[in-house]
């Protein structure tokens, strides 16, 4: 039997993805979550072989608590099912610790398909995301010129949260300053570092900046 933990702050959807998938003969929803921050209690009070996990819930967003639950050397492995496919969204839940990524656009036995290969330590992705991680793997990082060591403690800091999957809104709260000037950092460290999409911000990131500027 694989138990199962459903987190989704949309009551509809998180509901009726626990019956449906409660109704499979071989899995169990044990629990189920409305925010990020549940989620990772919930991981930590059952012990679920997997967590289907929503990326954009409030309190804590679905990257952080995949981070979080991954970083508790937790066995459960985290299933990302949401209606984000961006490569940002993608790049941030995948280096957060996640072993799978669907839309919710995925039917109902897809979904049972991926639980269960994620119970059994499977990765599993769903076409688009496959084809969207080829053509980042295949595009070229941008080279770092002299001027990207010239970013600000600020910009640095904006940076990290961008490789941390936080979207504009999430990183003026949490950096307590306005949308407006998150976007004149953001435009300021894109033309310093010569990132062109905001992708090309989450690799870097991804891949630390130096710490010897």
């Amino acid at each position: 039997m694989i138990t199962l933990v459903v987190a989704d702050d949309q009551a509809t959807v998180r509901e009726a993805l626990a019956v449906m998938l409660d109704l499979a003969p071989d899995v169990s929803v044990v629990a189920t979550a409305t925010n990020g921050a549940e989620a990772v209690e919930a991981a930590a009070q059952h012990h679920p072989d997997v967590l289907l996990m929503d990326l954009n819930m409030p309190v804590m967003s679905g990257v952080e608590a995949t981070g979080h639950i991954h970083a508790q050397g937790s066995t459960t492995t985290v299933l990302v099912l949401t209606t984000f496919d961006d490569d940002t969204s993608i790049l941030a839940a995948l280096q957060a610790g996640a072993s799978g990524y669907l839309t919710k656009e995925a039917d109902r036995e897809t979904i049972l398909q991926a639980v269960r290969a994620a119970a059994q330590g499977q990765t599993v992705l769903s076409p688009e995301v496959q084809r969207r991680l080829l053509a980042l793997a295949s595009r070229p990082m941008p080279q770092p010129d002299s001027t990207t060591f010239g970013l600000t403690a600020r910009e640095r800091e904006i940076l990290g949260l961008i490789g941390d999957g936080m979207r504009n809104p999430e990183i003026a709260s949490h950096l307590v300053i306005s949308e407006a000037t998150v976007k004149t950092h953001i435009n300021n460290l894109f033309a310093k570092a010569g990132f062109h999409s905001r992708a090309d911000a989450v690799r870097y990131a991804l891949r630390r900046l130096p710490g010897s500027e």
